[in-house]
Order: structure tokens, then sequence, then C-alpha cells
């Protein structure tokens, strides 16, 4: 029976180093992963400060003006109440602008004298010398398109 104790306990043994030897391996794996993964973090890292480092845009900032702080505040949240009361006012507002006789006769015209005399004054002389220069040119085009849209349609016929 000795001998059989002895057998058992040598199996118990190379068991119990069999064991040791894979949990070592398999901590020393898990170790070499987690060192592979932080080094791959790092190279995602680096890469994507690359990245953001060429969509960087904040050297341009010094060369744009300041933007104007805006002069209405709009309400940032709306329940039930407001919507509806907003609702009502544009409404009335768009009938307004739809009975208005000047609007009846030329929308475009309409809406252009409203936008003149909604804008700053600086914007406004901008616009007008902008488009004294652009009108030879935008009248040259709708010759050209006028020209073309006529010999279209005589074929269509």
């Amino acid at each position: 029976m000795t001998g059989s104790s002895k057998k058992h306990e040598l199996k118990s043994k190379q068991k119990l180093e069999k064991k040791l030897s894979f949990y070592t391996k398999v901590k020393d794996t898990v170790t070499s992963l987690n060192a592979k993964k932080t080094i791959s973090k790092k190279k995602n890292q680096s890469r994507r400060q690359k990245k953001l480092k060429a969509y960087d845009l904040s050297a341009l900032s010094e060369f744009l003006p300041e933007p104007a702080a805006p002069e209405h505040k709009t309400e940032t949240k709306l329940n039930c109440k407001s919507r509806q009361t907003l609702v009502l006012r544009e409404s009335a507002h768009l009938k307004a602008v739809l009975n208005n006789p000047q609007f009846q006769l030329d929308p475009f015209a309409a809406i252009h004298q409203h936008l003149l005399a909604t804008q700053p004054p600086e914007a406004a002389k901008k616009d007008d010398a902008a488009k004294h220069g652009k009108d030879s040119k935008d009248k040259k085009r709708r010759r050209k398109k006028k020209s073309t849209s006529s010999s279209t349609q005589a074929m269509d016929i």
C-alpha cells in the first residue's frame, strides 16, 4: 500500500505542476496581450492626434472677424402652449404678407424691398456695389438662357 500511495502522491504532484505551468503560461500570455493592447492604443491615439492636427483650424480664427453677439434670443424650449402661440402669430403674419397688395403684384420685388429695409446699412451698400458690377453679366446670362430655352421649346413642339 505504501507503493501505491507514493505513486498517487507523484501523480498528484505532477498534476499540480502541470496546472501551475499552465497557469503561468496563461498569465504570461495575458500580460503580453495587455502590453500589445496598450501599445496599439498609444498608436491609435497618436494617429487620432495627427488627424486632429490636420483638421485644426484655430490658426484661421485670427484672420476671421469676430462674430457679433446675437441680438434676439430664441426660445430654447418650446412647450405645447408656447408652440401654439408661435404658430398662431406666424400664421397671422403669413396672412398679412399674402394680403399685402405689393406682395400680390410682385412677390419677389416685395421680398427684395423687405430685405433691403431690414438689412444693416453697411451690408446693403456692399450688396448694391456688388450688384452693379454683376448686372451686365446677369443680363448676358439671361439673354443666353432665353435664347437657348426658346430654341428648345421650338424643337419640343
